[in-house]
């Protein structure tokens, strides 16, 4: 059955014969694409790890409360005619009937990142319970839409954190919950609790969950999202441990301990090379 299946798999389809394929041993991306996009994960790195980073001074891109789901965090279904990821892809000439599913463009980083909280049932308490996909910019006020917002504070040199309540990132497994943050400029994540599969993945992109302590969370600390944060994490991957104490200090003058949720000594290495795909590409490139 396999023999006379496939013993005419070249013969019997002439379009596919008919493609082009380049010789190159690398793939051939192309700038054209709005389905797969060369990703920016390995643009300027080095072969030396940048080591552990706390975060100095973030403001709060989002400020959310319990059960915040990866499909809150990274919508699958379909692209809203006015968001960001439309905007990029009407600009490249593709119509809206076309527009088809973040799930289908899940090859390319610039929808994906644009898709990031951009579900419509989106709650975010900088915008005191209105629903969907924008937040706050806290220098200036403004309400944008979330890439937007984050993109500003990114150009500005500004690193974001997100607050969270009880089982952030629950639901599916879906990597592009933890993938989209990070180019985002996210740098923490500050939750009553994770999903452990999203907090797992969450380190592996580089980003920092911490869990408040027993009984705290941000409205009982008096946290409104509108305070800049900074998270005192030792500066050499050795001093830090698994579920040791992290102190957060406000602009406001609020200080309060959380626990660092790197779980195991495999999890702080990923850290310290920014993440599991750095990690993974310096040791093959060292073997």
């Amino acid at each position: 059955m396999f023999r006379s299946t496939y013993e005419s798999i070249t013969k019997g389809n002439p379009m596919w014969n008919q493609l082009q394929v380049p010789a190159d041993t690398l793939y051939s991306w192309d700038p054209n694409s709005t389905y797969i996009h060369e990703p920016p994960y390995f643009k300027n790195m080095t072969m030396d790890p940048p080591g552990s980073h706390g975060v100095k001074d973030a403001y709060c891109l989002l400020n959310f409360g319990d059960s915040i789901t990866t499909d809150h965090i990274s919508p699958a279904g379909s692209i809203n005619k006015d968001s960001p990821a439309a905007k990029y892809l009407i600009e490249r000439g593709v119509e809206r009937k076309d527009f088809n599913s973040y799930g289908s463009r899940r090859g390319n980083d610039e929808v994906m990142a644009r898709g990031t909280f951009a579900n419509i049932r989106l709650v975010n308490k900088l915008l005191n319970g209105e629903v969907g996909p924008r937040t706050v910019h806290i220098p200036t006020g403004e309400k944008l839409y979330v890439f937007d917002a984050a993109m500003r504070y990114k150009t500005s040199g500004q690193d974001t954190i997100v607050l969270a309540g009880a089982e952030y990132g629950s639901g599916s497994s879906r990597d592009w919950a933890a993938k989209g943050p990070m180019l985002l400029g996210v740098k923490a994540v500050i939750a009553k609790s994770f999903e452990r599969i999203h907090r797992s993945n969450l380190v592996g992109m580089g980003i920092i969950p911490l869990c408040y302590k027993p009984g705290e969370d941000a409205d009982s600390l008096g946290l409104t999202g509108h305070e800049r944060y900074t998270i005192d994490l030792p500066s050499k991957i050795s001093e830090i441990k698994p579920g040791q104490d992290v102190t957060v200090t406000t602009d406001s003058g609020k200080s309060f301990t959380c626990v660092a949720r790197f779980d195991t000594e495999v999890e702080l290495a990923y850290f310290n090379h920014g993440g599991i795909l750095p990690y993974v590409i310096r040791n093959l490139i060292k073997q």
